[in-house]
């Protein structure tokens, strides 16, 4: 299935008007039947970080001077991609004017341009660019999102503001069903994904079982895994396999750091780990 940027904004609700429609259900109670749609509308109208809202909203105001005749998008930024993809993608955050400014996580920087020659080079975008959200990228079994929904300043969110935004991280994660492999672009990223997961594993071994009735797969116990590039922790049965990478930051790929061919490969392994049998 190919989602791209139009059928996103349309169809699941990335649109300035999403946040005039009626009260939905809010993203913390968010259930393996709440749909992308409702949740993206809840993240769009977030308002928990009041210094990331603040920075956001100034940042959108005062403009770039590259973009001053430009309206940014200013508020937070759900994710976006195919939501049957078995690959999930987790950056950090928005920048401040890539997709603060675009409205499209990734997109309108030379980060987003470097993850999606990457993604088209393994088949998972259709062009090799994320310039702005009517672009006509799409994504095909990948979907990517941010484990803090605004711009920080220097790119620095605070352990508050991360566990504060793990809500959105869970409600968008109920809604994208076929899972099976997670890119965790960066510390931060790797991080928060298994913060996240220790949190479901505390909430369904209280419960005893998933909402679904069936008995809840949980994270082995141990030592937290340590990130690294290419690092990879395979949690157990029923559970997505997580898998490390630099992330595609200025600071990293102009330092060589990351290459274009190390971005490739890991790519091209989770590809191959998305078709691993269960």
């Amino acid at each position: 299935m190919m989602t791209g940027a139009r059928e996103t904004s349309s169809a699941l609700g990335h649109s300035p008007s999403a946040t005039k429609m009626s009260a939905r259900i809010p993203a913390s109670t968010a259930t393996p039947n709440t749909t992308l749609a409702v949740v993206r509308e809840d993240v769009i109208r977030c308002v928990l970080c009041p210094r990331l809202r603040s920075y956001c909203q100034r940042i959108a105001r005062d403009k770039k001077a590259a973009h001053r005749d430009e309206a940014y998008w200013g508020r937070p930024v759900p994710g976006f991609g195919d939501p049957q993809g078995r690959v999930l993608i987790v950056g950090l955050a928005p920048a401040a004017h890539g997709a603060n400014r675009t409205g499209r996580v990734f997109t309108g920087d030379g980060s987003g341009d470097f993850l999606m020659r990457a993604l088209h080079a393994n088949g998972f975008a259709n062009i090799a660019t994320s310039r702005h959200a009517d672009d006509g990228l799409a994504l095909r079994d990948a979907y990517i999102l941010a484990v803090v929904r605004c711009a920080p300043p220097d790119n620095k969110p605070t352990p508050k503001e991360i566990a504060r935004c793990r809500v959105h991280l869970r409600a968008e994660l109920s809604a994208l069903p076929h899972i099976a492999v997670v890119v965790a672009l960066g510390r931060i990223a790797w991080d928060g994904y298994l913060a996240y997961r220790r949190e479901e594993d505390a909430r369904h071994e209280s419960m005893g079982k998933t909402p679904t009735g069936k008995v809840a797969a949980t994270t082995p116990r141990g030592p937290k895994p340590a990130f690294g590039h290419g690092a990879v922790f395979r949690p157990g049965t029923a559970l997505p396999i997580l898998l490390g990478s630099y992330h595609p930051s200025r600071q990293n790929t102009n330092t060589g750091r990351l290459t274009p061919g190390m971005l490739d490969e890991i790519f091209a392994r989770a590809r191959r780990l998305a078709t691993e049998p269960a």
